[in-house]
């Protein structure tokens, strides 16, 4: 990374012609994607960025930073608890990549971490609820009965079925890895017969999970990654972020292994979120599972293939199984519908 052009783009995007890189470092998690921490000094001052971009291999339903930046500042415009849109920078040239520059927010993303250290996060019911709060925000950011704002033109118009839609993204992206996985197959028909109505679609954040938010000791700091982020069932982010899959071995904590189903949706509700049924939510933690499964498999095939190899992502591709048999829990023939 050349650092002497980085810098003079920051500069200029910030108009602070003195600035100088201090520090640029990685930063860890971003399993998808690469941040770097860039520390600056801009006289007798200092501030603090993280640089987003690709990594070297990447997987088919992630945004590009380009969309991903211009869905960051759409929650930033709604207020939602989301860092601070710096800049985003297309040109190549600058660093060999597109990225977005973002500020720097205090606290701890790692989700396992966030799940078992009972010393971040404040109150562990507060923090649900505050986090169902927060995704109520997300859903009300846009209303998309009519066109997108030009700015968010990318997504398009919203599906009417969401969650057939969902089925066929999975499939085609199952098919596009080479995958043969049976289990997966037969959740997936589940799924599309299943499949509940969605009222009216919602902007929704497709990966709102413990791990893709921040949390210093008092409580939530920010949401993060919003790179899956595009039109759905709102119900969708509900059944995320309750899906086992996601709680970290804290299987009494149904809220992304932080707290109660009941302050989750009870923040959500305060929020102003769409109305749900519980029976939507669990279809929606079945996807989940689904999804999950195959972001994996997506996973484990860029370190299979040689283009990324990463102890990281062959361990990602290992835990299908137990994803497989979780699916097929949820979907024995007692939970088709009649």
């Amino acid at each position: 990374m050349d650092e002497m052009r980085l810098g003079a783009w920051i500069a200029g995007h910030l108009r602070e012609p003195g600035l100088t890189i201090e520090e640029n470092r990685p930063l860890g998690g971003g399993s998808i994607q690469e941040n770097r921490l860039i520390r600056c000094r801009l006289g007798e001052g200092r501030r603090e960025f993280v640089l987003r971009k690709d990594a070297p291999a990447t997987i088919a339903s992630s945004r590009s930073r380009s969309e991903e930046f211009r869905l960051l500042q759409a929650a930033w415009a709604a207020g939602v608890r989301v860092p601070e849109p710096v800049g985003l920078c297309e040109d190549p040239e600058v660093i060999g990549a597109p990225f977005a520059l973002m500020g720097l927010v205090a606290g701890v993303g790692l989700g396992p971490r966030i799940a078992k250290d009972l010393t971040l996060g404040g109150d562990r019911e507060t923090l649900a609820r505050d986090l169902g709060r927060e995704l109520a925000k997300i859903h009300g950011v846009l209303d998309p009965r009519g066109d997108p704002p030009p700015d968010l033109a990318f997504l398009g118009p919203p599906e009417p079925d969401p969650a057939r839609a969902e089925v066929l993204r999975l499939r085609a992206n199952l098919d596009g890895i080479g995958a043969k996985r049976p289990a997966i197959e037969w959740g997936l028909r589940w799924a599309e017969v299943a499949a509940p109505p969605c009222p009216a679609p919602a902007l929704v954040h497709r990966d709102f999970r413990t791990g893709n938010y921040m949390v210093d000791e008092a409580g939530l700091t920010a949401i993060l990654d919003w790179e899956f982020s595009g039109w759905g069932d709102p119900v969708q982010d509900l059944g995320w972020f309750c899906a086992a899959c996601w709680r970290f071995g804290r299987q009494d904590k149904e809220a992304g292994g932080i707290g109660s189903r009941e302050a989750f949706y009870r923040g959500y509700r305060e929020g102003g979120g769409r109305p749900f049924t519980p029976e939507a939510v669990a279809y929606w933690e079945v996807m989940a599972h689904l999804r999950w499964a195959v972001i994996a498999l997506e996973q484990g095939a860029r370190h299979v293939s040689g283009r990324e190899f990463s102890l990281e992502l062959a361990l990602t591709g290992r835990m299908v199984p137990e994803l497989e048999q979780a699916i097929l829990r949820a979907t024995g023939p007692a939970a088709w519908p009649r």
